[in-house]
């Protein structure tokens, strides 16, 4: 029994990495702008995989606001959880409530059912540039790069590569400081995140979401980040529509 269900997991993961070794997307972070667009492109029939570096996928949600698990989403975003079978409470005013755990946990396994595969654990160390595109990126364990033990990488080719790391931009990070790109922003850099301002944080991470370079994508507060864009905190609204806006621009971008 123990060589039988040993030898499952080890030959169901390596064909499930091994067929996801080159893909239509690859968004880097697991967190909520990431998961709507890794469900969006995945149901319209892009090979998708997500690289989360924690343990568990679903980004900053699953806290909600100082450890209260609820966050609040607009009732224009929350046809998005809809999708997602989320529920969501009128708050009034134009707002809702909802469980972050049934917000994390719902995001995670929708985009799973719509074909999308999550490797969590799994950090992306590097990009692949070739000739001036943004190919892929290069990944190894989490727990290699925290123990700093020096074992090499191996690489995922994509065709759209989607920065959802958050608050550090850590994909853009990699290709403005050492690729050394010029990117679609005011300085052609990263200008850094503001303090919060939640009404202005909200609609600039919508705005904010784009391609930043031929091959290279930003969604979330990593696309705020890049942009000077303000904070927002525990509202979750500006993230979800960031995804859907982002699987758009790369469904039409990849046609």
């Amino acid at each position: 029994m123990e060589e039988q269900i040993s030898g499952a997991i080890v030959r169901s993961f390596f064909k499930k990495l091994e067929s996801h070794l080159a893909v239509d997307v690859a968004v880097v972070g697991a967190g909520p702008s990431g998961l709507v667009a890794a469900r969006d492109l995945a149901k319209a029939g892009f090979k998708v995989a997500v690289f989360e570096s924690k343990l568990a996928p679903g980004g900053g949600t699953w806290g909600g606001g100082m450890l209260m698990n609820e966050v609040v989403v607009q009732d224009d975003a929350a046809e998005i959880l809809n999708d997602f079978g989320v529920t969501t409470v009128p708050l009034g005013n134009g707002y809702r409530t909802l469980d972050s755990v049934e917000m994390a946990s719902g995001l995670i396994f929708g985009a799973r059912k719509a074909g999308a595969v999550i490797f969590n654990t799994v950090c992306v160390e590097d990009i692949v540039v070739h000739d001036g595109v943004i190919s892929g990126v290069v990944i190894n364990w989490n727990p290699v790069r925290r123990l700093e033990m020096h074992v090499d990488p191996i690489v995922v080719t994509a065709r759209a590569v989607v920065d959802g790391t958050g608050h550090p931009s850590e994909i853009v990070q990699k290709a403005v400081n050492k690729a050394g790109v010029k990117i679609d922003s005011p300085t052609g850099g990263i200008l850094g995140e503001k303090p919060m301002w939640m009404e202005d944080g909200e609609r600039t991470t919508v705005e904010n979401t784009k391609r930043l370079f031929p091959g290279l994508y930003a969604s979330g507060m990593a696309a705020n980040n890049v942009q000077g864009g303000f904070r927002m905190g525990p509202i979750f609204g500006g993230m979800l529509k960031s995804g859907r806006k982002l699987a758009k621009l790369i469904a039409e971008d990849l046609k």
